[in-house]
């Protein structure tokens, strides 16, 4: 596993999460994960952090990408992908 400040907001339930998901374990990432409420109204930490609710959403030290799992891939490929 490769050490990383990852911290992905994010449901087991939601199809886009699991893309992430299924990216990070690819990339052998290791990385924190916190699930939130289906309610978005309950999502107050995603809002503070992020300005939205939407899922998933991450921090990776002081990158932080909200509500878009094409741009969380992007990322982690860019950033932890295989060269």
């Amino acid at each position: 596993m490769i050490d990383t400040n990852i911290v992905l907001y994010q449901a087991e339930w939601c199809p886009y999460c699991a893309r992430v998901r299924s990216k990070l374990t690819d990339l052998l990432l290791d990385y924190k994960v916190v699930n939130v409420p289906r309610d978005h109204a309950e999502r107050t930490n995603v809002k503070e952090l992020f300005g939205v609710t939407g899922i998933p959403s991450m921090t990776d030290g002081d990158v932080r990408i909200a509500d878009d799992d094409d741009a969380i891939l992007a990322y982690v490929e860019s950033k932890y992908g295989k060269a």
